[in-house]
């Protein structure tokens, strides 16, 4: 286990560019596996869950160079499995995007519940119903689910509607289809934007897909992919990430490479604490006078609403801001569990329910000693020990940075007294 070590309180500035968006680039290298050829990422996150999907692809067959930088080069010719490794799924949550490939590809799957953070549970029930609909016959045991294709016979125009807005469930039907003879126009869609550089990276390995970015999908199946050479958009979750922190620290941090389109609803509520923003093309810069309360409720939403990832960093926003807001994430009922370390560290914080959680403010946060449970909590930790008086201890870094490249590094730059241990 590792640890951030944090000395708070310190002023930050300069310039932090957004890495390559952690959950477009996991779907995109799943979908490597439709593909005939060589396909070659760039602007790659260097986090701990690139290294995860790679060790499952590599188990699987495929050849893989650049792990660890930038850049990956992938090649699945040689996949020949379906069977996903258990203890390799185990650790990464994304690992149920190689659903849709893998049926795709071998018309059967075996995979493991997929693991990852502990915010609430997850099902893939829409995964599943959505297969069965496109033929598909499923055996579940504990923990494990058996895909296969059926000899039913099916309409080769098909009109989907999922039963929830699933970002990895949309992903997987799409991949499920893209290899098919069908033409297939999924409803009630996510339309995130990692959605959206999941189909322009298909489109441009040869797939028909219209209409991303919307709730309604529409995929025709082609007979053959190929390789072809692909940059990851920016992560607007790590854009927003950034807005807070640079909110809470007096907005004097440029962030680069941001797609305004991507984050208009938080930059919306952080408008409506006080906060001032501009643009000056893809770079981003925050200003404050004084961080007000003033919108009195926020709530997570399927996108293009309030990002879910983005409520743990806007609590502790809240925490400096004046006046009173209620927190509500009905998505993950343990979204909200991170708040006790912050009544820890001085926070004025009512716990409503699993889901909501009111946070008074503005409160002057004292460090200790706090352990991550999960991605977006931790990166909400480090938040509150830069804002906070003496020294913090955030346990389990490496949590976070399955999110967050070289986190510790990017932010010293900014002159924040903060290392890496372990």
């Amino acid at each position: 286990m590792s640890k951030f070590i944090i000395n708070g309180g310190k002023k930050l500035s300069g310039t932090i560019a957004v890495a390559g968006n952690k959950n477009a680039v996991l779907p995109i290298m799943a979908a490597t596996l439709l593909v005939k050829g060589e396909t070659r990422l760039t602007n790659v996150p260097r986090i701990h869950d690139v290294s995860a999907m790679a060790d499952i692809l590599k188990d699987l067959g495929a050849q893989i160079d650049g792990v660890g930088s930038n850049s990956l080069t992938i090649r699945t010719d040689g996949v020949n499995s379906y069977h996903v490794n258990p203890e390799l799924a185990k650790k990464l949550r994304a690992s149920v995007l190689l659903l849709g490939p893998l049926y795709a590809r071998f018309g059967a799957v075996d995979l493991p519940h997929p693991g990852g953070d502990i915010i609430g549970q997850r099902t893939i029930d829409t995964h599943l119903r959505a297969l069965e609909m496109l033929g598909a016959t499923i055996v579940q045991a504990p923990s494990q689910y058996h895909v296969e294709r059926s000899e039913r016979k099916i309409d080769h125009e098909i009109n989907l509607f999922l039963d929830e807005p699933s970002v990895t469930g949309t992903e997987n039907i799409i991949m499920a289809i893209a290899l098919s003879s069908l033409n297939v126009h999924i409803e009630n869609a996510a339309c995130e934007p990692h959605i959206v550089d999941l189909a322009h990276f298909l489109n441009a390995c040869g797939a028909s897909i219209d209409e991303m970015g919307t709730n309604k999908i529409s995929v025709s199946g082609k007979a053959q992919l190929a390789g072809t050479t692909y940059k990851i958009q920016p992560d607007y979750i790590e854009a927003g990430t950034f807005a807070v922190l640079s909110a809470v620290m007096d907005g004097a941090v440029e962030i680069e490479g941001v797609h305004e389109s991507d984050i208009q609803q938080p930059l919306h509520i952080l408008k409506q604490f006080g906060v001032s923003y501009r643009f000056a093309g893809n770079s981003l810069t925050v200003s404050v006078e004084k961080l007000t309360a003033s919108k009195k409720r926020i709530q997570s939403a399927p996108h293009p609403g309030f990002p879910t990832d983005l409520m743990s960093p806007f609590i502790v926003l809240g925490t400096q801001a004046q006046g009173e807001t209620l927190f509500h994430d009905p998505l993950y009922e343990s979204r909200m569990f991170f708040v006790d370390k912050l009544i820890r560290m001085g926070a004025q914080i009512t716990i409503c329910d699993p889901h909501r959680v009111i946070i008074y403010g503005p409160t002057k946060l004292q460090g200790s000693y706090q352990a991550s449970p999960d991605i977006r909590a931790g990166i909400a930790l480090v938040i509150a020990a830069l804002i906070a008086k003496d020294k913090s201890i955030i346990d389990h870094a490496e949590i976070i940075e399955r999110g967050y490249e070289q986190l510790a590094e990017r932010l010293s730059v900014l002159g924040a007294d903060i290392r890496k241990d372990g």
